[in-house]
């Protein structure tokens, strides 16, 4: 899956900064086989792998997600989608910082207005979270605190509870895992954290 992934992106740094014709023939080759490797070895669609592997233009970076870290009497909040439950937070929006973009997940998925109080993680999901994606992603995770607001069931989340780190329920783990929610518990204790990154 790494060399897929490493030919993808040599592909389409080719194809987007290459000139001849030619080539851009060859490296178009080049991404599609790269597609037809990364299925042999993801559970995941087709369609879905071509229009990750083959829809995007200029050089690859990843994409960037943002959780949020809400803590009320010890215990964190988590979001219930399609029976699994993960910290609130989703894709960053193109023209949003990270920071805004998390505030704007958490209103959606918690019906919940947050300030964003400090970077608790910046992480290679990856190293953290099965599946492995055909793409590459950064996590950054984020210690917010309520302003106000209240949970309203939406098209993205059917509930919305505080856990206890003894009682965390069955977790979205290519969402955020156990491992990743204990630091953050670790992170809202510290009276002074340091920003953990791979």
């Amino acid at each position: 899956m790494e060399w897929a992934k490493e030919l993808q992106s040599l592909a389409q740094a080719g194809l987007f900064y290459g000139h001849d014709i030619y080539d851009k023939e060859r490296y178009q080759r080049i991404r599609e086989i790269s597609a037809e490797m990364m299925l042999t070895r993801a559970d995941v669609p087709a369609e879905k792998i071509k229009g990750l592997f083959c829809g995007d233009e200029g050089y690859q970076t990843p994409k960037v997600d943002t959780r949020a870290a809400i803590f009320r009497d010890g215990k964190i909040l988590l979001v219930c989608e399609k029976g699994k439950w993960s910290m609130p937070g989703g894709w960053c929006e193109f023209n949003l910082s990270p920071a805004d973009n998390i505030v704007k997940e958490t209103k959606e998925e918690a019906g919940l207005d947050v300030f964003v109080k400090k970077v608790i993680a910046v992480q290679d999901r990856d190293k953290h979270n099965p599946p492995p994606y055909a793409y590459g992603v950064v996590k950054i995770f984020y210690l917010c605190e309520v302003l106000g607001g209240e949970f309203a069931e939406n098209i993205e989340t059917t509930e919305s509870r505080y856990f206890s780190k003894e009682e965390l329920p069955p977790l979205a783990e290519e969402k955020c895992n156990e491992e990743q929610i204990q630091m953050c518990f670790a992170a809202n204790q510290a009276n002074d954290w340091t920003v953990v990154f791979d």
